[in-house]
């Protein structure tokens, strides 16, 4: 780096102050960005990353927000000094921000030309007309296709990847001279994750912008990063070049991150072990109607004539991207909505069964899904969480043996029993998914479907969880079925592999085969996208 940076953080500190007690959430951190500089933000959740990258456009909850220390040189102007009037200047003109869940950051009552357009009114004044060819050339720019017909679209029709992009033309709009990025491609499948960094890198090239990068995912920062700041408990304990960072790293934190990728092998296949689920020519076909008569017209096929077999102590991985249908098969082999074709248990045919017939076996029959926080109800204890399985399916156990049922489970997952009468929300996102993971557990299950259950954990944190469900397995004798996008996860885990898109099986067999020499081309795409890229030291590979 040469001459005064672009942005130049200062001993910067931030406070937090509830119900009279002052937290630190950021301890005297300091950092420089250069101009046309990306700068990586690394750790797990809750080091401050974010509480960092929010201080800069002073978008914390002030006043129970603070900075103790500190100072935010952006062009020399301390932030931190600026009243309202000045920060509304530089927030989405000098400085823009990209969050990590579009759906949440877009508003889902307007259009997307409308909340593209609005910056280019209020920043530039630009007309209704000028903003509207300019809302085309941002949605063209960022890789949409056909921008017209996405004009008066609303956030939820569109996919994932689409609703990133226009957050990074709503980011772009004013050409920034700085760009924060907050974890912009966690939900991303790997295709489109790789499809987003390749656009931030042509834009900041061009623009010649420079890039704060704020994430846990350490195979983005080394294709994306000139230089990396690593984040632990609200200090940065290691700064450097990308290369270096990563080929002799210093701090005991860093090395722990690096060493944090899933690893390990799956269980051996063994062909002649137990069959536990099978399906035959599934298809999961939603109608579409048309008409004041509302007549079929045609099908959605979300999942169109799929064969799999699980065994006792093996695992499925079914992978893909968003809208292939993982899920809904996998809902469907767990008789949770309607089917065609042949679906057996344990050698017995369960696709023609109802609901209440299907109520005996759904205790051999667990879903883990991806969000904890939301498929864990707020208003109940861990204990009445985990117990209210038993309740339904062993009505006959007394108040202790329920309780004692409970104390197993969490000890089997590694939570500290005397936590069960505590709420979801007083427990981390790990430890929340492991909460999960003993409400199935607790049921003794032949069967687990586990729908992206590491999708929104930090590395350290996903290795540790994939490490328990494998031990649970082998414990236990579980069949798997593990819906995922993360291959590296997939290749940690399973003995199989289903590759699906648009509802159709793309390539289909023993794990260790399609990941050395996957046979299609969309399959090639996904593992190029998902490791490929990972050896790439500077720039971004893709497909």
């Amino acid at each position: 780096m040469s001459g005064t940076p672009l942005l130049s953080v200062r001993d910067l500190s931030v406070a937090f102050t509830q119900g009279g007690k002052e937290t630190l959430a950021v301890d005297h951190i300091s950092f420089d960005i250069a101009k046309g500089e990306t700068v990586a933000l690394v750790g797990e959740s809750g080091s401050g990353k974010s509480v960092s990258a929010l201080s800069i456009l002073k978008l914390l909850p002030y006043p129970s927000a603070s900075h103790p220390s500190g100072q935010i040189l952006f062009n020399g102007n301390d932030l931190l000094d600026k009243d309202e009037s000045d920060l509304r200047r530089v927030r989405g003109n000098d400085i823009a921000m990209i969050f990590q869940e579009p759906m949440t950051s877009l508003n889902p009552l307007h259009t997307i030309e409308r909340q593209v357009g609005e910056i280019l009114k209020v920043h530039q004044g630009m007309s209704d007309r000028a903003a509207r060819a300019r809302t085309l050339e941002l949605l063209n720019e960022v890789g949409i296709r056909e921008p017209e017909k996405r004009l008066n679209a609303y956030p939820h029709q569109l996919s994932g990847g689409q609703r990133q992009r226009v957050m990074i033309a709503m980011a772009l709009a004013n050409k920034p001279a700085l760009l924060i990025a907050d974890e912009p491609t966690t939900a991303l499948d790997v295709t489109v994750q790789a499809q987003i960094l390749k656009l931030l890198a042509e834009l900041k090239a061009a623009q010649d912008m420079s890039m704060l990068f704020i994430t846990h995912d350490l195979g983005i920062v080394r294709k994306i990063a000139d230089r990396v700041c690593v984040m632990t408990k609200g200090k940065i304990v290691e700064a450097g070049p990308t290369k270096e960072i990563f080929e002799n790293p210093q701090h005991e934190y860093t090395k722990h991150l690096l060493a944090a990728e899933p690893k390990g092998e799956p269980p051996a296949a063994n062909p002649a072990a137990t069959s536990v689920m099978e399906g035959r020519d599934v298809k999961v076909w939603f109608p579409i109607k048309k008409g004041f008569l509302r007549r079929t017209v045609d099908h959605v096929k979300a999942v169109d004539g799929i064969d799999v077999t699980i065994r006792a102590g093996q695992t499925l991985g079914v992978v893909g991207e968003s809208g292939s249908g993982k899920t809904t098969l996998g809902l469907a082999l767990a008789r949770m909505i309607s089917s065609q074709g042949d679906i057996r248990f344990t050698g017995r045919e369960i696709e023609g069964l109802s609901f209440k017939q299907m109520r005996p076996l759904r205790r051999e029959l667990q879903i883990v899904f991806q969000d904890p926080f939301g498929s864990l109800s707020p208003r109940m204890s861990i204990t009445e969480i985990i117990a209210e399985g038993l309740q339904i399916h062993e009505p006959g156990l007394s108040a202790d043996e329920r309780d004692a049922r409970v104390v197993a489970a969490l000890k089997e997952v590694n939570l500290d029993p005397e936590t069960r009468f505590r709420y979801p929300h007083e427990f981390s996102g790990g430890q929340r998914q492991r909460i999960a993971i003993a409400r199935a557990m607790v049921l003794n299950p032949r069967f687990v479907m586990l729908d992206e259950p590491t999708s929104a954990l930090d590395m350290s944190v996903q290795a540790q969880v994939v490490d328990l469900l494998r031990a649970l397995q082998k414990k236990h004798d579980l069949a798997y079925l593990f819906i995922s996008h993360d291959l590296k996860v997939v290749r940690a885990l399973a003995n199989d592999v289903l590759v699906m898109r648009n509802g159709k099986a793309v390539e289909y067999g023993p794990a260790v085969e399609i990941f050395a020499r996957p046979k299609e081309e969309y399959t090639k795409a996904l593992m190029a996208a998902a490791f490929r890229m990972e050896a790439a030291d500077g720039g971004v590979v893709a497909q």
